[in-house]
């Protein structure tokens, strides 16, 4: 028997840690990694570390692939057989990825209502909108409460990455507002962020060092969040553990957030911001 009326899913790019997607009863539909013409699903097939070592060794750089409507139609279906009488969906955003058609032509072939609700955004920005939208439901909400708080959460979100390397974001065609850095000197260290409101990506500043680039990042960051509130914070990376976790030990001495999270990108998302990159990505939470 399902746990929730409401069945909660989303998509693998979300970068929810596997103990809170357990805790919260969330299922994950896996967006694909095709490499060298073999078809993997992200987190299943293939893991971050894996995923990242192959990528910095490897001559050729992966491809990204959704999901397929029945892919999306496969996870209605077990809910529904757990005994779920609704399902709602959040997304990796529309700009990025076909992700939500598919879940939309699945939920047009299913016998339950489904919701399906644009992220506009990747990562832990889509993580932290299901992760309010669970907590929502552990409350008794319905679907539109719970659609209400993780739309709530998304316009409150700053997500800025820092890239080690514009190659990747450049290669997979996911540049966005981001094509600005393009003809300046390779050896920048680009900083982009997520547009919440078009769920594109778009440029920030650039900076010539590492140790710069990450100070950047920190500074620009609680720039944009109202540190007088509770603060939901996730420090991500690609690969560069001992960097980003010198910067969550930073910021949980500097401001205490309410919670934490320290996460690895999905290989998804690797893909297109290559290995190296470390970002920042939260909100202040009022009702913390």
């Amino acid at each position: 028997m399902a746990k929730h009326r409401i069945a909660l899913m989303t998509d693998s790019t979300c970068d929810l840690p596997a103990e809170l997607l357990r805790q919260y009863d969330i299922t994950v539909v896996p967006l694909y990694v095709v490499w060298d013409g073999e078809v993997m699903r992200e987190r299943v097939d293939i893991m971050p570390r894996e995923f990242y070592r192959r990528l910095r060794a490897s001559s050729s750089i992966p491809t990204t692939s959704q999901p397929t409507p029945q892919d999306f139609l496969d996870a209605f279906t077990a809910a529904r057989e757990q005994g779920a009488e609704e399902i709602m969906v959040v997304t990796i955003s529309s700009a990025m990825s076909g992700t939500i058609l598919a879940a939309q032509q699945a939920g047009d072939m299913c016998e339950l209502p489904v919701h399906v609700h644009d992220g506009r955004t990747n990562s832990m920005g889509l993580g932290w909108q299901v992760l309010a939208a669970a907590r929502v439901r552990e409350q008794g909400g319905d679907a539109q409460a719970m659609l209400a708080a993780a739309d709530e959460v998304r316009k409150r979100l700053v997500y800025l990455i820092s890239l080690d390397t514009l190659r990747y974001l450049h290669k997979g065609g996911r540049i966005g507002g981001a094509t600005r850095f393009i003809g300046t000197l390779l050896n920048i260290k680009p900083q982009i962020y997520v547009d919440h409101e078009s769920g594109r990506v778009e440029a920030g500043r650039s900076t010539r060092t590492r140790k710069r680039a990450i100070s950047a990042l920190y500074r620009d960051f609680f720039a944009q969040v109202d540190t007088s509130l509770p603060l939901r914070i996730a420090v991500l990376h690609n690969d560069a553990e001992e960097e980003a976790r010198m910067l969550a030990e930073r910021v949980q001495q500097e401001y205490h957030p309410v919670e934490l999270i320290f996460q690895i990108v999905s290989p998804v998302l690797g893909v297109h911001t290559g290995p190296g990159a470390i970002s920042l990505c939260g909100y202040a939470d009022p009702t913390a």
